[in-house]
């Protein structure tokens, strides 16, 4: 079934503390366990126990890495010593560097040859896919050549693998995200020491319409792993005005700050008065590189997979190329796997999304009796009160296969039939 979920995070958000708050929110452990002994990946074990973040019971998630891949990213001396300090003590070149440096294609590889869900692959390479768009601005290349460093580690692709699953087995198709508290600072990486928010989590952030809350703390409470997450899933800005909650979890974090990391996951049921005009998502994005059958195509699988409309606008684009702009519009609930189709049928890297409200006259499909048999047609009420009936094209014709006749000859039987 269907859920919504919500992240509170107001002391970061970081992979590791996701999959801990969905585990505690009702994933099913040993079912995690199993998915993630089909990653063709080794040098690692989970632990999964129970700690307390601050005064908070929670779950926590460790990807435990042996020598060999050992990263020190809970090295709290390591990632915030001074360069100086850090090298005078001999971990400047001890740390962090013995993992192998994975480029997106590599990643993509290992979530698809694994024995993830297709649900689970998909969200997890739309995660990774977000991340090597943002290290690419970062550092100014092309996605394709980005090679990983924290992200291509065990640790990081077994957290991404394993919130997939996670999402993927809670059935979390609506995602909610509060602004992201963050720190200050500076944080040492493969890339050296950078500025806190770091530049990827930035660019994520700027990317997809995550909202930063800056706490003022010292440390990097947002991770580009813990952002993408929140971008691959998040299909709404803010709560419904009501709600109820049906289950809630807590995800304890690694790093030793003041004030305990620890994220909040919700599952939550809108309440309240029933809307008079439901929310509607408008997909949006352009090409210029896609053929006419791929874009024909990729339009009748959006209409099956319950997209409320779909259409394509002539464009003209960069470089004065003619285009093609595409328009979905669809529930928040249908978002992830309209997006989904997009990507997979389509050239564009990149799709834009935003709400809308609308007008909705009530309505109802109707059966009408015809001298060339059962017709379907839609009865409409004004807010006049005026009644009117529009006959079903699918209807229509079919009646005029099965009868040899025209279809405007059918189409004026059932207008005939309406009542008045």
């Amino acid at each position: 079934m269907a859920q919504t979920l919500y992240l509170e995070c107001g002391t970061g958000l970081a992979g590791d503390m996701l999959v801990a708050a969905l585990l505690d929110l009702g994933a099913d452990e040993e079912g995690l366990r199993a998915a993630l002994a089909t990653l063709p990946v080794d040098g690692y074990e989970v632990r999964i126990s129970r700690t307390m973040a601050g005064a908070l019971a929670a779950c926590d998630f460790d990807v435990v890495l042996d020598a060999e891949n050992e990263n020190h990213d809970h090295d709290m001396a390591w990632l915030y010593a001074d360069h100086a300090e850090t090298h005078h003590h001999g971990h400047g070149h001890e740390h962090g560097h013995h993992h192998e440096h994975r480029g997106l294609a590599d990643c993509l590889a290992i979530i698809g040859g694994s024995g993830l869900p297709e649900g689970a692959k998909g969200i997890a390479a739309r995660a990774f896919d977000i991340l090597a768009e943002a290290e690419a601005k970062a550092h100014g290349t092309e996605k394709d050549r980005v090679r990983f460093h924290e992200v291509g580690a065990v640790d990081s692709i077994v957290d991404i693998a394993a919130a997939a699953w996670c999402l993927d087995a809670l059935g979390v198709s609506d995602a909610v995200i509060s602004p992201l508290a963050e720190g200050q600072g500076r944080i040492r990486t493969a890339h050296g020491s950078i500025p806190i928010p770091v530049p990827a989590t930035l660019n994520i952030c700027m990317a997809h319409g995550l909202v930063l809350a800056p706490t003022g703390r010292t440390g990097e409470l947002v991770t580009p792993t813990g952002a993408a997450l929140a971008a691959a899933i998040r299909t709404r800005d803010a709560l419904p005005a009501a709600y109820a909650v049906k289950a809630v979890g807590y995800g304890a974090g690694k790093r030793a700050y003041e004030i305990p990391s620890v994220l909040r996951a919700m599952l939550i049921e809108e309440g309240g008065p029933a809307e008079t005009s439901p929310s509607l998502w408008k997909l949006e994005t352009e090409v210029d590189d896609c053929t006419g059958e791929a874009l024909g195509h990729v339009l009748d699988r959006l209409l099956r997979a319950g997209a409320r409309e779909a259409h394509f606008l002539p464009c003209y684009m960069k470089k004065n190329r003619p285009g093609y702009q595409l328009e979905v519009l669809c529930s928040g609930e249908d978002i992830a796997g309209l997006e989904q189709i997009i990507f997979e049928d389509t050239t564009t890297i990149g799709i834009r999304r935003s709400p809308l409200e609308r007008t909705a006259l009530p309505r109802e499909e109707i059966s009408l009796e015809t001298p060339y048999g059962t017709a379907l047609a839609k009865r409409v009420v004004l807010p006049s009160g005026e009644v009117r009936a529009y006959p079903e094209y699918t209807s229509v014709a079919a009646l005029a296969r099965a009868n040899d006749a025209s279809y405007q000859t059918v189409y004026q039987a059932v207008v005939a039939a309406m009542p008045r």
